[in-house]
């Protein structure tokens, strides 16, 4: 009887220390639901220290994506490779860091839409001129991997160097689109730009000069109205606004959100552009019409289309339909002088951001 009971303790026990082995297993997949893990466990990585910009809002970093350097690395190493496309080229061949990650022509790959900044995406819900997509940087980023670049994941999967790396820092052996989407949204999201001139200003750390200010203050007063959708520190509302650029929308590259939501509402309706290093670029409105910061200031000085039905009420103030904002051609300057305090050096040459 004994002998009985003594064996029956022994296999509860053994079979106890059975589950408590099997719970102790190391997840290897890290939350991550695309390819799959097969033979790969994550090894102990740097982790990232991320400091939120001072004055920003807090970024859009979601929970199961969180910073380490050797994530980052592999996304930068994405971003400059040509062969995550089908074409040939690089995300750095339309985004070039010497232009603040912005491009210098219209971009073949949207119909003709100009290439806006990859800069302070991390505060962004709203992605593109024309609101086409929306959600987090890692949903944007499977949506151009699988939409625009037409990425042959097979082809990824062949090159030794990304299933080595995929397998050690994602968890999987068979990297998909997803799995990819990943580590290019570190990367990109890291791309900030906090510490130009304005942002110096801002923290009280230097000062402007009395051009500058003049500047500033139609810029942030009713006079340039400039603030209303290019607000605070972030320099974009991450909003969609039909500011006039048309009064007529023959052409599918006008109609902007409209060819999202086929709403009347939304027709000519264009995402609000980031400014940071604004003056770096060598065009300007959704599809590159303007090639100076003196011919936008002059558009929205005697240019806008305010009779069009969605137009934005900002844009039809008083003021503004009484002949526009008008500035003369010294405030012009000023403004001019000031918009070239976005531009953030540090951003456009930190070596962390080049190949």
């Amino acid at each position: 009887m004994k002998s009985a009971r003594k064996k029956s303790y022994l296999l509860i026990l053994l079979a106890t220390i059975g589950i408590v082995v099997s719970c102790k297993k190391t997840n290897t997949n890290n939350g991550n639901d695309g390819g799959g893990n097969s033979g790969c466990s994550v090894v102990e990585m740097k982790p990232y220290v991320w400091t939120n910009p001072s004055r920003f809002p807090l970024a859009n970093i979601p929970s199961d994506n969180q910073f380490t350097e050797e994530r980052i690395a592999l996304g930068k190493q994405l971003y400059y490779d040509a062969r995550l496309s089908n074409n040939g080229e690089s995300c750095n061949s339309c985004h070039k860091q010497n232009m603040g990650f912005a491009g210098d022509s219209v971009s073949t790959f949207d119909n003709g839409l100009s290439k806006p900044p990859l800069v302070n995406l991390a505060w962004y819900n709203i992605f593109m001129w024309t609101g086409r997509l929306q959600g987090t940087l890692e949903d944007v980023m499977f949506a151009e991997i699988t939409k625009r670049f037409n990425t042959d994941i097979g082809k990824i999967n062949a090159i030794q160097d990304y299933r080595d790396k995929f397998c050690k820092y994602y968890g999987v052996s068979n990297i998909t689109a997803q799995d990819l989407a990943k580590p290019l949204a570190q990367f990109m999201r890291v791309l900030t730009s906090s510490n130009s001139k304005y942002d110096k200003f801002v923290r009280g750390e230097s000062g402007l000069t009395d051009y500058e200010m003049k500047g500033y203050d139609i810029f942030f007063s009713e006079k340039g109205d400039c603030f209303h959708c290019h607000a605070a520190v972030v320099l974009t509302d991450d909003m969609m606004h039909n500011n006039g650029i048309d009064s007529v929308y023959a052409k599918d590259i006008d109609k902007g959100y409209y060819n999202v939501t086929h709403s009347e509402y939304d027709l000519g309706k264009f995402k609000t552009p980031n400014l940071r290093n604004v003056a770096l670029r060598t065009e300007f409105m959704h599809d590159g019409r303007f090639k100076t910061l003196m011919d936008v200031v002059n558009f929205y000085d005697h240019g806008v289309h305010i009779g069009v039905p969605s137009i934005d009420p900002i844009m039809t103030k008083p003021a503004k339909l009484n002949g526009g904002l008008h500035l003369t051609d010294e405030e012009k300057a000023q403004l001019i002088a000031f918009l070239n305090t976005f531009t953030d050096t540090t951003m456009t040459n930190n070596p962390f951001f080049k190949q």
